[in-house]
């Protein structure tokens, strides 16, 4: 058993009671504790709030600009600044809990043990499926001789960065579904061992679309499977998506992100020819794919060989039999590296975390 001593985030995680579901967000991933310790005056603890609680909030239809204080957990389990490491890894065990706060004898907050600070991720026997096989025909002249999941962002390929951020949560199996100059793909990657990784290949003779090229591959376990395009960068954890997965008895699930849009122009709601209201530059929000994803391997059953597929309409086709599909609504920094814009969006964030 491997313990960290790094406890003093917790002082960044602190937001006060009242905040909005936005300022929670941002607070999440300035982090990345997956927690938020609400405060009274004098650094208080007023109660708790978890990833999971969010992303339920977000499922019930509530907003980022409403208050947490209806997300709150105003009994989380605490202990004294006493308590030794080990004791409190057997204590969150105990309970299944992912956080423990530390407080004084009038409740204030003085420090926070954390599962994944105390523990080095354990490895995952999951396999990772990148669909790397794209032309990248937005981004040309770019990738009129290199592949979209090559260009790089700060210095190292978009593949490159999915591949180490997944092996921080002890990922090591990968399969990358190829196409478009497959083989500078393969070339670089080879079989992963340069990061201590497996990598094998999916080579599509013809372009099968985001879900058509696993069916080329056979799983060789009957643990969930976590598919993402190889050009979105996200801070996402998979292996808190793969939990929720299996929680959720799902046969697929889709991470989803809310889109938030604002009418240029104040609407006018009418009946006829009647005027029955007004709404000044009214917010539309709906939730978006996010291009990463959980299967379980029986769903490749639903893909039929070297037929064309995309993702949302193989989540149809299990719909239509009735097989359980959900989202995992997701806060976590992402960008979809589609267009030269999203390319030197990636660009100016990999270089202000640096000099952060």
């Amino acid at each position: 058993m491997v313990l960290s001593s790094s406890v003093e985030t917790w002082k960044e995680a602190m937001l006060p009671k009242g905040a909005t579901i936005r300022d929670a967000i941002a607070n999440l991933n300035a982090t990345s504790l997956q927690i938020v310790l609400v405060t009274l005056p004098e650094n208080k603890l007023y109660g708790t709030l978890t990833d999971g609680d969010i992303r339920r909030g977000l499922l019930r239809g509530l907003n980022l600009d409403d208050l947490i204080d209806m997300l709150v957990n105003i009994n989380p389990l605490v202990v004294p600044h006493q308590l030794e490491a080990d004791a409190a890894l057997q204590l969150m065990k105990a309970n299944r809990a992912q956080h423990l706060p530390i407080v004084d004898s009038e409740y204030h907050i003085i420090g926070l043990f954390s599962l994944k600070e105390l523990v080095l991720p354990s490895e995952r026997d999951n396999t990772v499926i990148i669909m790397a096989g794209g032309f990248g025909t937005r981004l040309r002249p770019h990738t009129e001789n290199c592949p979209k999941p090559l260009l790089s962002v700060g210095g190292k390929p978009l593949l490159e960065h999915i591949i180490e951020r997944s092996k921080q949560e002890g990922f090591r199996k990968f399969v990358l579904a190829i196409y478009y100059l497959g083989h500078m793909i393969e070339e670089y990657c080879g079989d992963g061992s340069q990061w201590d990784v497996q990598i094998e290949y999916l080579k599509e003779e013809k372009p099968l679309g985001t879900a058509g090229a696993i069916n080329l591959y056979a799983p060789k376990s009957e643990l969930p499977l976590i598919i993402t395009n190889g050009d979105v960068l996200t801070d996402i954890q998979y292996g808190d998506m793969v939990d929720y997965h299996v929680r959720q008895g799902a046969m697929g699930t889709m991470a989803v992100r809310q889109y938030e849009w604002q009418h240029p122009f104040g609407v006018v709601r009418t009946n006829g020819v009647e005027i029955v209201g007004f709404e000044e530059k009214p917010i539309s929000r709906s939730h978006i794919n996010a291009g990463v994803y959980v299967l379980e391997p029986l769903a490749l059953s639903y893909l039929n060989a070297d037929e064309r597929c995309d993702m949302p309409s193989l989540f149809a086709r299990l719909q239509d039999d009735s097989k359980k599909t959900v989202v995992y609504p997701m806060h976590e920094p992402w960008l979809d590296v589609g267009r030269h814009n999203d390319l030197l969006q990636a660009e100016e964030k990999h270089a202000q975390e640096n000099s952060s």
